[in-house]
């Protein structure tokens, strides 16, 4: 009969034994209470307790731990925007105790001071400067969670603003204005360009009529020595000068006649068009030059003499 009471209380005493040994995993501190007092803190590894004396009142991470913080404030220029503060945090190693028993919601301690410094100092800036200074924001933040967490076992690693979300009509304008930015340069160039194009298609044009007219020039020049060439064939045939010249004048005013017969889109009109208008032009043109030969004479004939 005893032999059949000594099996569960074999069996009821490895209970106890085995579950006097626990182990405690890396990066990890667990508290131990004896009778509902604090006893000790044990590290990684394998360890003993007293069963029904000791036990595990609780664990703590000592990985650096990441929260996010979202808060809404509103900035010196009555813009509200949202701002994701992220706090990477841990506890250390050789405060467990304080960070156990002195601070019972961690997290939200923390979210208490950001909110705290994030309302004090975005409401000094406008829009545009919070984007430029988020660091600023993020290494206040640090400041005034590092000298409030150290009391309570928490070491602040970094704090940095993740995210400024200004209100959907506020973005909308600002992306207006951005727009409205671009398409003012966009013109410039255009405008630019536009002038350039202005510029260099004036220089072809007046190096276009700088080509014609050496052109018409030569051309000019070719004919001149070409009717001289013309006049001295006919005087070695017995036609004298003036006759050579009435000739040259009406052959090639039937030669232009000519050409305008064959050009049917010809926009040139030759006026007068019969021979007797030719040599008359001529006549006109000789008369003209004599006059003026004359005239040239007498002007030099009726200037004063020099006084000796």
């Amino acid at each position: 009969m005893g032999q059949y009471l000594l099996i569960p209380i074999i069996f009821f005493g490895l209970i106890i034994l085995i579950s006097s040994f626990f182990t405690v995993k890396q990066q990890t501190a667990v508290i131990i209470e004896r009778f509902g007092k604090f006893h000790s803190i044990r590290q990684s590894g394998l360890h003993l307790k007293i069963p029904l004396v000791d036990r595990i009142a609780g664990k703590l991470s000592l990985k650096i731990q990441q929260l996010d913080v979202i808060i809404e404030t509103k900035t010196l220029d009555d813009v509200f925007v949202r701002l994701k503060v992220s706090v990477q945090y841990k506890v250390i190693k050789d405060k467990v105790y304080d960070a156990f028993y002195k601070l019972d919601y961690p997290h939200d301690q923390i979210t208490s001071y950001v909110f705290d410094v994030v309302r004090a100092e975005v409401p000094k800036m406008k829009l545009d400067d919070v984007f430029v200074r988020k660091d600023d924001i993020a290494i206040a933040v640090k400041s005034e969670l590092n000298d409030a967490m150290m009391t309570y076992g928490y070491d602040i690693i970094k704090t940095l603003v993740t995210d400024i979300d200004p209100d959907a009509q506020v973005k909308e304008a600002m992306n207006r204005i951005n727009a409205s930015e671009r398409e003012k340069i966009a013109a410039q160039f255009e405008g630019d360009a536009a002038r350039i194009l202005i510029v260099e298609k004036a220089k072809a044009e007046a190096e276009s009529k700088r080509l014609q007219g050496q052109g018409i020039a030569d051309q000019r020049r070719e004919i001149a020595r070409g009717l001289e060439e013309s006049v001295e064939v006919l005087n070695k045939v017995g036609i004298n000068s003036q006759e050579a010249s009435a000739l040259i004048v009406v052959t090639q005013h039937y030669d232009t006649l000519q050409s305008i017969g064959q050009e049917t889109n010809s926009n040139l009109i030759l006026l007068p068009n019969s021979p007797q208008a030719g040599s008359q032009m001529l006549n006109d043109m000789v008369a003209s030059f004599t006059a003026s030969n004359q005239i040239g004479e007498a002007m030099k004939k009726a200037k004063p003499k020099k006084l000796e």
